[in-house]
């Protein structure tokens, strides 16, 4: 998909100066099915490989985030390792809001926790700025990490408002984000203020990683599946379509991805409007994909959606389930392979390895049964 009007991509920009351009990843988001099927797995940068722990000896999580040379050098390590078929570039969710001004820290074991949560129209008030300085750490990771890809794409991410939202209001990791849903009905309009606030923060973050070299950019929901439908539409697709918003004008590929999101997928591509928004859905482990592809339409391509729990089984087991995933995503126009999460911590490297290994030797995946 395309959106008009567009602005020029830097010269040097990988996708403008045809480095990723004809990547089996920019070709399948864009709607080809290349002779290769692209595999790359969320949280594929991170603690199940044993180079990020050693790298990350006494450096708190933020902190990594916001060193450019570790951030690149851990957004490498599993192209390195695993020759997938892109980078995803390794930060948080929070990372942006923490450069805005909130006190927020990842406290190891629980995840992202607030000093002071966001709970009236006058937190909302009281919220900074994301200032552009603030992203030069982002940028000069990016950059970096594009240099060293070469003619493997790099993907930007960014959380989307609703989940920075549910993190803001509850404080921390919530399981039913009570809060957040009740301040969303109790009182909807500081509820649109704080997901503007998140949806402009989130867009900034993910425009500058695009800038400096990102040749795609997924937006992803974490909590998404908390919500009904009627309350998606009405109350947190009009906010993420305005953080997809940021990056329109460039032209790059978007994805959307949340967990628990079978009841929303389509919802997902739109964000609430009669076209399609984005060029990618991403789906999680819960659905089939050819069901998935029924919901979605074939205007979109897919991404996912091996279970990650599967990556423990035996390799049988597993190699079934792939090639059966593969088969599904041929109702697609094309599909990126991926999890239907991200890789959990304890992951053996080498199965993931193996497993790009396997979706690479079956070609389009139009063949896969």
């Amino acid at each position: 998909m395309t959106d008009a009007p567009t602005t020029p991509l830097p010269a040097q920009h990988p996708l403008a100066d045809g480095r990723t351009a004809g990547s089996a990843l920019v070709r399948a988001l864009r709607g080809d099915r290349p002779e290769t099927l692209p595999v790359w797995f969320m949280r594929q940068a991170g603690r199940s490989l044993p180079e990020y722990r050693d790298l990350r000896v006494g450096t708190a999580m933020l902190d990594a985030c916001l060193d450019p040379a570790m951030a690149s050098e851990i957004t490498l390590q599993p192209v390195r390792r695993h020759g997938v078929d892109a980078g995803i570039f390794f930060s948080d969710i929070v990372v942006p809001i923490k450069l805005a001004g909130v006190d927020v820290e990842i406290v190891p074991g629980r995840g992202p926790v607030l000093g002071s949560p966001i709970r009236s129209a006058a937190d909302v008030d009281a919220l900074g700025t994301l200032e552009p300085d603030a992203l030069a750490p982002i940028t000069e990771a990016v950059g970096r990490t594009v240099a060293e890809l070469g003619s493997t794409p790099l993907i930007g991410f960014a959380g989307a408002p609703f989940t920075l939202a549910a993190y803001l209001v509850e404080g921390g990791p919530s399981k039913d984000h009570i809060r957040a849903r009740t301040l969303m009905h109790a009182d909807p309009e500081t509820w649109s203020r704080l997901l503007d606030w998140a949806a402009d923060v989130s867009g900034a973050f993910l425009r500058a990683q695009v800038l400096a070299g990102a040749s795609a950019a997924q937006l992803f929901d974490s909590w998404v599946g908390s919500l009904s439908r009627a309350d998606y539409l009405r109350h947190v697709a009009p906010h993420s379509a305005r953080a997809l918003s940021h990056v329109a004008d460039l032209g790059v590929p978007r994805i959307h991805f949340g967990v628990g999101s079978g009841e929303v997928l389509r919802e997902m591509t739109t964000v609430g409007g009669d076209a399609l928004a984005v060029d990618a859905v991403g789906v999680d482990w819960r659905i089939p994909l050819d069901e998935a592809v029924g919901r979605v339409g074939t205007g979109v391509t897919v991404q996912g959606n091996i279970d990650p729990a599967m990556l423990a089984a035996p390799w049988d087991v597993l190699e079934s389930h792939v090639r059966d995933v593969v088969s599904r995503g041929g109702a697609a126009r094309a599909h990126v392979v991926n999890l239907g999460h991200g890789v959990p911590p304890e992951t053996d490297p080498t199965v993931l390895t193996r497993v790009v290994e396997l979706v690479h030797s079956l070609g389009d995946g139009t063949a896969a049964a």
